[in-house]
Order: C-alpha cells, then sequence, then structure tokens
C-alpha cells in the first residue's frame, strides 16, 4: 500500500547501507566511474547476429544496426508474420540497461511493436517484465526516427531476441537496433544436489547484531536449502525453496520454558525453478529484517526478544551440513547455479574458487553452470501443438509436464485409427480428466479423472496408458493414487497428436471439445514412449504448430507480489487475478477500503446511538479495525478502549523482586490505540490505588516505589490528578492530603487503608499498558489497584478543515506516495461552479480530482497507458453550500470514483500496460499549475489512509483559512425536535434548551415518575417579574411575562393505570384554564375555558383506554377557536370552540403536572380529580416553548419557576412508542451486540468488550430470572385493567377484533414493540 514517507517502513543503517552497495558492486564488473549505458550492438561482427528468416542477403540480421545504411539498410524476413525473431549474441554476459529501435532506412518497413527476450545460452528464454506483465515495448512511426526505452530494472544476459508483434500496415517487418548496457562478470559455482559447501568461523562461533548476506541463484528445482547455519543454543538461519518459493526461517533465540518463542518464517517470490537468474539480499539488524528479492522488498521483525544470532563453527551453502540435526536431513540440497555470494563482507564465490573453502566430500562441485535439456513450450488461449505419432500400435502412450494457473483447459486430443474413437485429456476444476470416446460399434465412451489442486502454478506430470480393456491415468508419479479401468476398449493410435488445442478444421460433427485451449508451459513431451524434439517443430519437420513460443515458459505469477491488501486472499488465472476480501474488514477490488468508519465521531454523524462499534483509525493504512464503545450521550462523543485487569485487583509480591508488575491487555493494539489517541482532541485513563501501609510514589524526596509504563514503553511517575514532571497525586496538587508533609495520602504509610485516585489525561503518554508497584513486601502491607478503561473525545481529523478565498489560493504538502494503490476521501462545500481540489504531476504521470461543472466531479490519472477520467454526474447541484463526500480509489485492478450516495463509476484497468503511478512534484490542494482553483472548503482530507492537516498548512499561507463555518447548513438537519444547530469551529451542536427533549441530536425524551400525591407546578413568571398587561395575540417568549395566548402547542406522552387523574393543568389569573384530564372510566378529557361560555368547552376522547399502562402521546394544537387533537398514531382531528368562546387565554399563571394545587376558585370537576392525584409516567412535557419537567430535573434558566411537591425520579418510563421500528442489529452493518460474533482480525486478544466471562454470566443468569418476573406481572396488570369499548374514528386495520386501540395498532404493524424501559418496571413492581 502506498504510504507517505517510504515505500518501507523500516531502513537499514547506514552499516547496511554500505556493506549491500558493496555486494552489489561485487555482482557487476562494470566500471563505477562510467554510467551503464555503452552501446553494445554497433561494433560486433555480422556473425553474431541470427534471426527466423531473411528476404535475402542483403536483408541480413548483421545489417541491423542502429543508423547504419548497410546492405538493404535492415533486417527484414521473408515473411511478415508472429514467428520472426532477430536475435544477438554479445559473447559473454552483459548488464542491459536500454534498447532501442529504427526502421529499414529509407523505407514503409517498420514495427509498431515487439517484445524483448534474453537467455544466457541462447536457450530457455525469458520475456522482459515489467508492472507484472509480458511487456510490449511501442516501437516506430517510421523508418528512421529512433525510439528508445530505459528499461525500468536492468538484466543480466548473454543473447538478446527481438520479437516482432506489430508492424506498419503499408510495409513489411524492417528492424534496426542498439542495445546499451555495460559488461558484467561473476564467479559462477555449480551445485550438484550433493555437494555443500561450508564457511567456517574463525573462532568457531559468531555472535552478530547485524548481517548481510547476498547472492543470486538459478535452478530447476522446486526444493532445496540455499544456506543453513545453527548455534548449540539453538540459533539457526537457513534459506531454502519450497515449492518453487522462496523461505526464510530464523531464530534469533528461545528459552525452554517457551516463554519466549523466537521461530520466524517468512514466505516470498513464485516460480523461481525457471531456471533463471534471481537475486536475493538479506539485511538484518537485530530483530529487523529487510529481505529482497529481485528487487522486491519485504521488512519483518522476527519473534522473540533476543538481537544478537550465535552460529557454531560453519554456515553452509548449496544444502545442510552433514553434522546437522537427524531430523533435518529430509531437506533436500540445493542443485543449480550460484553466482556472487558474499556473507558479511566475505566473497564466498571467490574464496572457493581459490580453493580457501573446501567442500563436501559428496558430489562434485564445479565452476561453470551446468543447463538443463529440457525445453519448454508455452501456450496461448489461440495456440496448438501438432506432435506426430507411431500410428496403429495397440498401445496409447503419452506423459507431459505443465503449469498453469487457470482451472480447465485442454491438454492433449488425438484421433485413434480405423474409426476407432479418440482420446481427450483435460484439466477440469483443477483436476486432470481423460475422456475415450468409442465409435466402433455403439456410441460409448469412457471417463477417468485423478488429481486435486492442479492449477497451482507448479510443474505437475501427467502420464496416460491405454491398450485393450485396459487404462491407467498417474499424476505426478503417484502410483499408489492411479487411476484404472478395465471397460471395453479397443485400442489403435493415430498419426496426430495436437497439445493445448487443436486445428478447427478438426471440429467435425463426431467431435465436441469439453473445455477452452489450454493456457500454460509444458515440457517432457513423450508420445508412443519416445521424447518429441521440440526443436525439430520448431523448423516444421515433422509436425506443426501455431502461436507457441518454444524454448520458453512466459508464466507469470500475479499473486507475487500480492495486491490484495489486507490479508485478502489472492487468486488467479492465466491473465488476471481476484481478491477475496471475507474477513478482512475491508473491501474493494484490492481489499483497500475499510468497511468500517474512522472513529466515533463519524457514526454519530450517520445517525447512530451509543454502542458498541467497529472503527478503523487509518482507514486504508495499515492498521486493522478495532472495537470500541461509543457513548453519544453528551455534545461531545466518547470512545472506550477495554482491558482485563478487574477492578480493585489486589498487589501481590512475587519472589525476591520485591515488586509486583500488573500487566494490562488491552482489546486493541497499542498502534490502535495510538492512532485513536492522536487524533482525538482529549484523551483520560482513571487510577486509583488503595493502600494501607504501602506507599505509592514516596514524595517528596524519595525515589518512587510504584511506576506506569505508558506509550512506547516509558516509565512514568505521576499519578491521576497530576501531570507529567510533577511527581505528585491529585491531593498534592490540590493541597487536601490526609498527610500534609506528604503528596500522595498512600505516601503517609497508615495503618488504615487510604486511596489515591484520579484521571490520568496526558494523551502522549496513554494508555497504562503496565504498573509496577514496590512495596508492599512489608508485614501488613496491602495494595488494590483499579485502572479504567482507556476514554477518548472527539476526533481532530474528521473536523481538520481549511477555506480556499480566493481562485489562485493553494496548499502544498509532500508528494503523494500512491504506486499501484491510492485512495483519497474528503468534504467540501461550495457556492462556485467549478474549480481544482487537488493534482499531483510526475514526468508524464499524474492524479487530479476536480469540480468540472455544478453537477459534475471528476478524477483523472494517467499511469503512462493515457489519460483515464471518470465523472461522477449529480442530478441536483454540488455548488449549494452543502457538504458533499468525494471518494476516489485507483490500484492495479481497476478506478473508482463515489460522490455522496451517487452510483459508484468505476473503470476497469488495462490487463496489460502501466500499472505504477510515478509522481514527484509536491501535492497541490487548491489551484495548482495555472489552473481555476477551489473556492470553498475541503475537510477531512485522507490519503492512503493519512489525513493532511489542512489547518495547520492554512494558517501559513496567504489566502486560505484554517477551519470552515457553515456546518449546520449540512447538519442541522439531525437536530430534531426544535434543537437548534450551533455552528462550532470544528463542527456543531444541537441546543435543546427551548426543546423537552435531551441529548446530543434533541431526541432523548425527558420524564419523571410521579408517586401518589406528587405535583409540579412552573410559575410563568419569573419570581420578582412585573405583572404583563398586555393582550397581545402573539407573545414569543412566556418566560419574560404572562401576556396573553392566542394559540398554544402543548405536546407530552404519559402512562398510567389508575383513574380519575390530572394530567396537565394551566391556571390564569382570571378564570380561564386548559386542563388534559384522565376520566374514572380511563377516557381522555380535554377542558378548555377562556371565557365568553356559561360551561368548559370538554374534548372526549371516550372510545380507548388511556390508563392501561402503556406509553400514549397527546398532541394538542390550538389557533384561536381551532383546536387540533392528535393521539398516539391514530390520524389527527380538528375541533372548533364555540362562537361564544373568546380566542385568548387571558394572562396564564401557572402550569401544573399530576395535581392542581392552586389559590382561587378551581372548577369542581376537576377538583375531584385531585384525590388521590396521578400515579405514573410524564415525559417530553412541552407548553410552547417551555419544557417544565425538563427545567425540574435540569438545571436551567427557568429551574427557579418551578416548585415540586414530593421526589421527583427521572425516568423515560412514559416516553412515547417508537412509529418507526428501529433497525435490527442483523441488518444494520455498522452495529454488532455484545453477544455477536467477534471480528476475526482480534482473535485471541485478552478480552471482549471488557465485560469478564464469568461476569457475563452470571448477569446473564440474573436477567432471565428479572425477565420471567417483570413478564409476569405485566401480564397480570394488562389482565386486570383490559377494557373494551366502540370505535368513532378512522381507526387502523384490524381494530374490530382487537382488544384496545394499542391492540389494534400492535395487529395491523408486526414491526410494533411496547417501550417498556428499566424504571417503568420499577414502579410495576
Amino acid at each position: 500500500m502506498g504510504l507517505w514517507s517510504s515505500r518501507t517502513g523500516w531502513r537499514g543503517s547506514s552499516f547496511l547501507w554500505i556493506l549491500s552497495s558493496i555486494s552489489c558492486r561485487a555482482w557487476a564488473a562494470s566500471s563505477t566511474s562510467q554510467k551503464c549505458d555503452e552501446q553494445l550492438v554497433s561494433a560486433l561482427p555480422h556473425l553474431v547476429f541470427s534471426c527466423s528468416s531473411s528476404m535475402s542477403n542483403s536483408y541480413s540480421p548483421g545489417y541491423a544496426k542502429l543508423n547504419k545504411r548497410g546492405g538493404a539498410g535492415g533486417w527484414s524476413p521473408s515473411d511478415s508474420d508472429h514467428y520472426q525473431w532477430l536475435q544477438v549474441d554479445f559473447g559473454n554476459r552483459k548488464q542491459i540497461s536500454a534498447i532501442a529501435t529504427q526502421g529499414r532506412y529509407s523505407s514503409s518497413d517498420w514495427v509498431t511493436q515487439y517484445r524483448m527476450l534474453y537467455s544466457d545460452t541462447g536457450r530457455n528464454w525469458k520475456p522482459y517484465h515489467q508492472d507484472g506483465n509480458i511487456w510490449a515495448f511501442p516501437g516506430n512511426i517510421n523508418s528512421d526516427g529512433v525510439v528508445r526505452h530505459d528499461l525500468q530494472h536492468p538484466v543480466i544476459a548473454r543473447y538478446v531476441r527481438i520479437v516482432p508483434l506489430d508492424w506498419n500496415e503499408e510495409g513489411r517487418i524492417g528492424l534496426r537496433i542498439e542495445v546499451y548496457g555495460c559488461s558484467y562478470w561473476a564467479d559462477v559455482i555449480n551445485f550438484d544436489g550433493h555437494v555443500v559447501l561450508p564457511y567456517r568461523f574463525k573462532n568457531k562461533k559468531m555472535k552478530t547484531l547485524k548481517d548481510v548476506i547476498a547472492l543470486k541463484f538459478k535452478t530447476s528445482e522446486s526444493e532445496g536449502v540455499i544456506f543453513h547455519g545453527e548455534g548449540q543454543q539453538g540459533d539457526y538461519i537457513t534459506l531454502e525453496l519450497k515449492k518453487a518459493k522462496l523461505v526464510l526461517n530464523l531464530n534469533l533465540g528461545s528459552n525452554q520454558f517457551g516463554s519466549i518463542y523466537g521461530h520466524t518464517s517468512v514466505m516470498t517470490g513464485s516460480l523461481l525453478d525457471d531456471h533463471h537468474w534471481h537475486s536475493v539480499i538479506i539485511e538484518r539488524h537485530g530483530r529487523n529484517i529487510n529481505l529482497t528479492l529481485d528487487r522486491h522488498l519485504q521488512h519483518f521483525r522476527t519473534n522473540g526478544e533476543f538481537d544478537y544470532l550465535d552460529l557454531d563453527y560453519e554456515i553452509t551453502f548449496g544444502g545442510l551440513p552433514f553434522s546437522g540435526k537427524p531430523s533435518s536431513n529430509s531437506r533436500k540440497n540445493f542443485k543449480g547455479c550460484m553466482e556472487s555470494i558474499n556473507y558479511n563482507g566475505n566473497n564466498i564465490t571467490d574464496l572457493a574458487k581459490r580453493k580457501k573453502l573446501e567442500p563436501s566430500n559428496v558430489g562434485n562441485l564445479s565452476f561453470s553452470c551446468v543447463e538443463p535439456h529440457t525445453v519448454p513450450v508455452f501456450f496461448n488461449a489461440t495456440s496448438y501443438l501438432e506432435v506426430l505419432g507411431r500410428p496403429n500400435q495397440d498401445l496409447f502412450s503419452v506423459s507431459f509436464q505443465f503449469r498453469t494457473w487457470n482451472p480447465s483447459g485442454l491438454l492433449l486430443f488425438s484421433n485413434f485409427a480405423d474409426g476407432l474413437g479418440n482420446v481427450e485429456i483435460d484439466l477440469t476444476e483443477s483436476k486432470v480428466g481423460v475422456r475415450i470416446n468409442i465409435t466402433l460399434n455403439k456410441k460409448n465412451q469412457i471417463d477417468i479423472s485423478s488429481g486435486s489442486g492442479l492449477n497451482d502454478g507448479q510443474w505437475h506430470e501427467v502420464r496416460f496408458l491405454a491398450k485393450e480393456n485396459f487404462a491407467v491415468l498417474t499424476i505426478d508419479g503417484d502410483e499408489a493414487s492411479a487411476v484404472r479401468t478395465n471397460s471395453p476398449l479397443q485400442v489403435k493410435t493415430g498419426e496426430k497428436y495436437f497439445f493445448g488445442g487443436f486445428l478447427t478444421q478438426m471440429n467435425t460433427s463426431d467431435h465436441s471439445v469439453l473445455q477452452a485451449s489450454f493456457q500454460g508451459c509444458m515440457q517432457l513431451i513423450q508420445v508412443d514412449d519416445q521424447l518429441v524434439n521440440l526443436h525439430e517443430i520448431e523448423q516444421r519437420k515433422p509436425g506443426s504448430f501455431a502461436n507457441v513460443s518454444i524454448d520458453m515458459c512466459a508464466i507469470i505469477d500475479r499473486c507475487v507480489p500480492n495486491h490484495c491488501e489486507h490479508g485478502g486472499k489472492c487468486s488467479q488465472t492465466w491473465d488476471s487475478f481476484k481478491c477475496t476480501c471475507d474477513g478482512t474488514g475491508y473491501s474493494g477490488a484490492t481489499c483497500h477500503n475499510s468497511i468500517y468508519e474512522l472513529s466515533c465521531e463519524a457514526y454519530k454523524h450517520l445517525g447512530k446511538t451509543s454502542n458498541f462499534y467497529w472503527i478503523d483509525p487509518d482507514g486504508s493504512g495499515a492498521l486493522g479495525p478495532l472495537k470500541v464503545y461509543c457513548n453519544m450521550t453528551e455534545d461531545k462523543v466518547w470512545s472506550t478502549v477495554n482491558h482485563d485487569l478487574q477492578k480493585q485487583t489486589p498487589v501481590v509480591g512475587y519472589g525476591p523482586e520485591k515488586y509486583s508488575v500488573l500487566q494490562l491487555n488491552y482489546s486493541a493494539s497499542m498502534d490502535q490505540i495510538t492512532a485513536i489517541t492522536s487524533s482525538a482532541e482529549y484523551c483520560e485513563q482513571f487510577v486509583s490505588y488503595s493502600c494501607k501501609m504501602s506507599r505509592l510514589l514516596n514524595t517528596p524526596d524519595g525515589s518512587p516505589y510504584t511506576w506506569w509504563v505508558g506509550k512506547a514503553n516509558e516509565k512514568h511517575y505521576y499519578w491521576g490528578g497530576s501531570g507529567p514532571g510533577i511527581q505528585k497525586c491529585a491531593c498534592g496538587i490540590e493541597r487536601n492530603c490526609t498527610d500534609s508533609r506528604y503528596y500522595c495520602n498512600c505516601d503517609a504509610d497508615h495503618k488504615q487503608w487510604r486511596k489515591d485516585v484520579g484521571l490520568l489525561s496526558y494523551k502522549d503518554h496513554l494508555p497504562v499498558s503496565q504498573v509496577v508497584v514496590g512495596d508492599i513486601d512489608r508485614p501488613g502491607s496491602e495494595a488494590k489497584l483499579t485502572v479504567g478503561p482507556v476514554r477518548c473525545q472527539g476526533d481532530r481529523n474528521y473536523w481538520n478543515a481549511a477555506s480556499f478565498i480566493t481562485p489562485s489560493s493553494y496548499l502544498y504538502f509532500s508528494t503523494f506516495q500512491g504506486e499501484t494503490s491510492a485512495d483519497i476521501s474528503f468534504y467540501f462545500k461550495t457556492s462556485a461552479a467549478d474549480g481544482v481540489f487537488l493534482e499531483n504531476l510526475g514526468n508524464t504521470d499524474f492524479i487530479k480530482l476536480e469540480l468540472k461543472s455544478a453537477t459534475e466531479v471528476s478524477f483523472s490519472f494517467d499511469v503512462g497507458n493515457g489519460p483515464v477520467e471518470i465523472v461522477v454526474r449529480s442530478p441536483s447541484p454540488l455548488n449549494d453550500d452543502q457538504w458533499h463526500r468525494v471518494i476516489a480509489e485507483r490500484n492495479v485492478k481497476q478506478a473508482s470514483l463515489q460522490v455522496d450516495q451517487l452510483p459508484q463509476q468505476v473503470r476497469k484497468a488495462p490487463t496489460e500496460g502501466h500499472t505504477r503511478l510515478e509522481l514527484y512534484s509536491q501535492l497541490y490542494v487548491g489551484a495548482a499549475g495555472g489552473q481555476r482553483g477551489f473556492l470553498g472548503c475541503i475537510r477531512s482530507l485522507r490519503m492512503n489512509g493519512v489525513t493532511l492537516d489542512l489547518e495547520e498548512r492554512a494558517k501559513v499561507t496567504l489566502g486560505v483559512k484554517p477551519g470552515c463555518s457553515g456546518h449546520c447548513t449540512s447538519y442541522g438537519m439531525y437536530c430534531e425536535n426544535g434543537g437548534k444547530c450551533v455552528e462550532k469551529y470544528n463542527g456543531y451542536s444541537c441546543d435543546c434548551s427551548r426543546t423537552a427533549y435531551d441529548g446530543p441530536f434533541c431526541i432523548k425524551d425527558v420524564g419523571a415518575f410521579f408517586e401518589e400525591g406528587m405535583w409540579l407546578r412552573y410559575n410563568f413568571q419569573a419570581p420578582g417579574a412585573k405583572d404583563a398587561t398586555s393582550r397581545s395575540g402573539n407573545a414569543p417568549d412566556l418566560q419574560n411575562g404572562t401576556p396573553d395566548l392566542a394559540k398554544e402547542e402543548l405536546s407530552f406522552s404519559f402512562s398510567t393505570t389508575k383513574a380519575p387523574c390530572i394530567l396537565l393543568y394551566v391556571s390564569s389569573h382570571t378564570t380561564d384554564f386548559l386542563a388534559v384530564l384522565v376520566k374514572p372510566s380511563g377516557n381522555l378529557q380535554i377542558r378548555y375555558n377562556l371565557g365568553g361560555t356559561r360551561e368548559p368547552y370538554n374534548i372526549d376522547v371516550d372510545h380507548r383506554n388511556m390508563a392501561n399502562g402503556q406509553p400514549h402521546s397527546v398532541n394538542i394544537t390550538r389557533n384561536e377557536k381551532d383546536i387540533i387533537l392528535q393521539l398516539d398514531h391514530y390520524s389527527s382531528v380538528s375541533y372548533s370552540l364555540p362562537s361564544s368562546s373568546d380566542t385568548l387565554f387571558n394572562s396564564p399563571k401557572s402550569l401544573f403536572l399530576g395535581k392542581v394545587i392552586e389559590t382561587g376558585k378551581i372548577d369542581q370537576e376537576i377538583h375531584k380529580y385531585n384525590t388521590p392525584g396521578f400515579t405514573g409516567c410524564l415525559s417530553r412535557v412541552q407548553f410552547n416553548q417551555i419544557a417544565p419537567l425538563k427545567a425540574a430535573l435540569r438545571p436551567t434558566n427557568a429551574s427557579s419557576q418551578v416548585h415540586i411537591q414530593g421526589e421527583l425520579v427521572e425516568s423515560n418510563c412514559g416516553a412515547s412508542p417508537l412509529t418507526i421500528p428501529p433497525m435490527s442489529a442483523a441488518t444494520d452493518p455498522w452495529h454488532l451486540d455484545s453477544a455477536s460474533a467477534d471480528f476475526p482480525y482480534n482473535a485471541g486478544q485478552a478480552i471482549r468488550d471488557g465485560v469478564n466471562r464469568n461476569s457475563a454470566i452470571i448477569g446473564g443468569v440474573i436477567a432471565v430470572v428479572i425477565f420471567t418476573i417483570l413478564c409476569t406481572l405485566v401480564f397480570l396488570i394488562r389482565y386486570m385493567f383490559r377494557h373494551k369499548g366502540t370505535y368513532h374514528t378512522n381507526e387502523a386495520k384490524g381494530a374490530e377484533s382487537a382488544e384496545s386501540a394499542d391492540a389494534a395498532i400492535m395487529n395491523h404493524d408486526p414491526n410494533f414493540t411496547e417501550t417498556i424501559d428499566e424504571s417503568k418496571k420499577e414502579w410495576l413492581i
């Protein structure tokens, strides 16, 4: 994945760099004073050139020299087809760095595209690879222009072959070339699979902190030990081949008790048995290792705790020493060639050649590389190879080896003679299957299959033999698992055998091929017990072929290096690879994008509530996701990470050390917690030390007895409530310690229990990973320790923003390193119609994001294959001064762009071509290169998991301001129930002060439980305020006086089981009043008396029982004489006051809840309801802009206007039932119950959600018992207060058969759930 600093995390020290430079210079014999860019072809004689064919002598390959006009001006073959090639023999191996081409002089003959093959021997060719593909070089566009290509990486070869792929349509193939490079020389050692070369240490032992081992090897074997060293203490280092992959095993030391396990094994590379040179460099500094194979660097740290490698006697190359452990002797020795072996500055190959080293007595050591005799053949999707056999034989016998990545393909097809049928050998679902079609008498077929997983890229051998009434199929020489059949069969071999495909004219009606053509390599092909001579077939005598490459196996492992990130599993076919991201926590074509949000702050703004969530603090970065508790009940969001140390853990001393070490194991790694603390605005961790004759910090003068270890394993000598550098506890800071001579309560060394508690809040030191307690070894000393979870508040990255105020303003950052994988995400808001968000340039490569128009966002880039642009078009304008999110990604598989929730636009990457994004300029955010810059705000800009600090850079940049205003324009919708959105520098908050709700989004009901006889009065006029005598009809604020009201808005919810009762009463200084009552029948009644009428106006809701213990919501709105009433989920009903009624509520005085205790005349009917009073729950009571319950339960400006009789207990037992059921955990991807399956990434952690297993079991049992009791009580209460009635309003379907209105709703809506919280359960009991 791309990083910001360097592509690898750790670089070796200067020592390693010097040694690796020495070893590299030992490989190449080129002059260090000159660049490796000499012309290698121009001075060569004609004899070293060869070709597939020539039109005539004047077109011979010897004339194919750059800028030469000899002969016909260059080389041209007799036929212009894809089987032509031009070859140069340099006489010895050269290091090649570049190649250049021209067409044939002054002609219409030139090559427009070609491949370059190279070899040490003129056989076993290897195509030049670049960006993970067999590279096709762009050629010429005319006959005399020179096109030069510098190789991405140099190659070492004696022979170079140019294969034209395409040429000028109006001419023929015509070519002149030049190859650039320098001479190369190295000593070579040939290992025959038996001989071992030891390098013996002078002092018999070698103890090293640093090592550099470098060598090159080539082999045809998939197994073999390249070198090995071991020590008697258990240290060892081994480099070996396993299944053609390179494995480094290293152990710097383990202990006999198993607590330190030092074995480390790392695998890299693939297909290393291709008999081509591969370079290896191992650089070790302590436990830090750099392993480089063919320019691919892999960094890792060894397991264990030791830094030195202790080897005894020797290190052996080519295999294990004969004095090695018996269990190791089953490992094969290396068979092949090595060169430039360098061990810690010792040139092993030179020492061996000068006979300074003594090889083992077994086998032969030679100094020239022995080449294998196998000739591979390479098939693509349209290939076939025709081989002639011996016809009319009664024994059908074929064998061959193949390697491929495809699970299916045709391996062999052959017709029997005399129309007896045919044989077809296929690879089907990674198994080899043989189908014998018998057509003599009646159509019949025989099917046998064997093997599994044969598309793993390894060489596999197939042997098939058939004769009369017998056939046998053997895979990889395993006779025990060979598959046989004795079905009736008559065999007579045909003349032709087709491998990998077949001629189209063979596809007659009597034959149907099961599988697609084979893609891969074959070798050691035997037909009728004779090895096929592929070089003769290459010359088309005998046999034929189409689209095959002989003496070359161009197989590519597209999973090495693995482009699947974060543990994604790579699988491949011949042409492509696929990443499986299941269980990783990431998604996308390369498992690059985290499926989780970055922080609890982000979940809050998705509308989530407090719970456990997975977060990924660095997004697509290297850190995995972790599970935290997100507390969203406050304005700021708290993230909590738990550990396994129990509260009040007794501190016990161990042995002679006289101190106790208490280790805290968190549910996340230290790096993950550091990522949270780094981005948080504030962090804290509670610590408590209870002591009896156990001193803590030994203040003020002594060395501390106790300390704690924080981030980066640093020791800290201060306690909770104090700060860094201050060796004190909280009481020492506040000067209230038990003994004023000390700065900690425990330091007084009293025999009574004392305690020092406080919060550690210096977040750069958190979390506490270890506490070391020292003063516990004396008689009578006791101590208990409590360390709370790490709690962090806020997310600085989420709100990190900058405002661009001029079209030419920009911010610049270091070059973006996103070579093969890049993701960019940010929020923007603007009123401008266009502008560049960001841009980074290379020589020709670039990456850019811009607002192209008011409705279009563009993501464009070029990695060398030409510019690519992806555009997302929005149906609505994006310059609406609202926040919009942009997510862009580009990897080797595809590129994508998404804006907000609009459909993602995806562009697949080409299967061949450049894949690396190479950038060199600075990254510009805003205007760049004279383009019109972005006007507006950008925030939370993250690139490959790293947040760019826009605010800090904006502070020192003209035309750009840190931060951004206007968050409420995008997020104000989240402030519900009349809450007001308040702008903040780094976000927003919801002001709920004028609502009956609480919480960060004003959605938490504020309610209370009323015992019998309890009441609450809210006085509209504050104490000492003047009487208001105005009769204005629209007074906005009741708290500043008692104006007359022409309209009211009243809403609340309640639950009760007792009737009659008064729910709410509004009195006045006149006779006007408003009352909401529950009648003796349990029906609801609203009474209005505004004057002008003899009797109050009553609204009787006489068709439903409201005293059934269920929560009910009431909403009453009056505007002059028009009244609208809505109950629960039912449709609202309109009423009108009598025509004689007044329209003003004159001089409102007080609002009562539960009971009316008022001076003056009170309606007698209402007075009856005062006894015994309301018992139950009231919630979210709001009268216009007054929330009396909230004023009583929360300290507000109106709290002085509240009087309470009795004890008011906060509860939401009267909260309104939900109208929309919440999303279940099963369908919510962001929510995970504590009981849900834990994410596999944290498998093996000490705890889950910080809950001890035993505590969880006990709590679960208690919860079940309580739940059973409560369910029984609820059932009894519902039975006792069941009430039937008739319905006069438009009800929900199912009401006719329902027991009550609530039951009707529940019958109609299966998702409806009754809301009974724990507070309600208490009073029901």
